[in-house]
């Protein structure tokens, strides 16, 4: 399981990535039936490291902290003469199999360490065809919010890192911890990998609301058989029109995410109850227990039953 974290603060790090794996790992929240992690922030040189804002941060761990982490986080930093003691600790963590992430411009220290090479990574829009341009052997996918490939998880700006840090703890915590840490902070625990990272035009205000509204009936209506004809007219639009601007607004298709959803809330009851496995893929809208396994096998590379040993037993004990 998930304990240890260890935070990197290489020289130019950037604050509110820094803040992002402080905000998701740093904080004890078992009082409200959350994980309660192992943080450290660790550097090469302890004392002040400047950030990228031009303040600097007083950081007190050296880097033999992070021999035994069970996940080595790299924020946004300075990517130009990055120190070699920070690139072992990186490719040490990933040779014992632990957890490796990044938040934005933090790939190009993972790249650099060389634990990119034959795998799919993504960055900031902004910087992926300089990541691709210096580490060919890397698929750099410039669109999505974030990546796992073999424990090796490259997110993009800002908020991504949030989304790629509660993938994680959802993998190795369950969905009924990743909703507590979600809940506290106030984001969204759902948002897939796959969605884009940024929308091509601004989406009018109207219709904004028009697709809450209608997110929260796909949410109440999970064990209906939803189509985007229906969801369109629920929208009072065409379902061309629907179609198109779902995506623009939510950053996937109506499919996309009515699928996560499900897969969602059926991890919750496979968490929380001793429902059977056709009651929940019908509860959950997915119709079949051989549909539901298809797609936790698919999306999270695990069997129903597999998880609900994983994790219903842990919150049983």
């Amino acid at each position: 399981m998930l304990t240890k974290v260890v935070l990197l603060a290489i020289p130019g790090v950037a604050p509110f990535e820094f803040g992002v794996v402080c905000e998701v790992f740093g904080i004890d929240r078992s009082d409200t039936g959350g994980p309660a992690f192992d943080f450290t922030i660790a550097t090469a040189d302890p004392g002040p490291v400047d950030t990228s804002l031009g303040f600097d941060m007083i950081i007190e761990n050296g880097l033999e902290v992070a021999a035994d982490a069970d996940l080595i986080a790299v924020p946004a930093h300075r990517i130009e003469n990055i120190d070699e003691r920070f690139l072992q600790v990186i490719r040490d963590a990933e040779a014992r199999g632990a957890w490796v992430l990044s938040v934005c411009s933090g790939a190009f220290a993972l790249a650099q360490a060389g634990i990119l090479e034959g795998r799919r990574a993504t960055t900031h829009w902004m910087h992926a065809d300089k990541l691709a341009r210096r580490y060919p052997g890397t698929a750099v996918d410039p669109d999505v919010l974030f990546v796992e490939d073999r424990k090796v998880v490259t997110s993009a700006g800002t908020a991504a890192g949030i989304d790629a840090a509660l993938h994680i703890v959802r993998k190795e915590h369950g969905a009924a911890a990743t909703n507590v840490i979600a809940r506290r902070m106030v984001v969204p625990p759902q948002r897939d990998g796959g969605q884009s990272q940024y929308i091509e035009q601004p989406v009018k205000a109207e219709c904004a609301d028009s697709f809450a509204a209608v997110a929260e009936w796909m949410l109440e209506n999970l064990s209906e058989n939803l189509t985007v004809d229906q969801l369109a007219r629920k929208a009072l639009m065409s379902s061309r029109t629907f179609a198109r601007r779902f995506r623009a607004d939510m950053g996937t298709t109506p499919a996309a995410w009515l699928n996560r959803q499900r897969l969602i809330r059926a991890q919750q009851l496979l968490e929380q109850t001793d429902l059977g496995l056709e009651t929940i893929a019908q509860e959950t809208g997915f119709g079949t227990a051989a549909v539901m396994r298809h797609h936790f096998v698919k999306v999270l590379q695990t069997s129903p039953q597999a998880y609900r040993r994983a994790f219903g037993e842990r919150l049983a004990g």
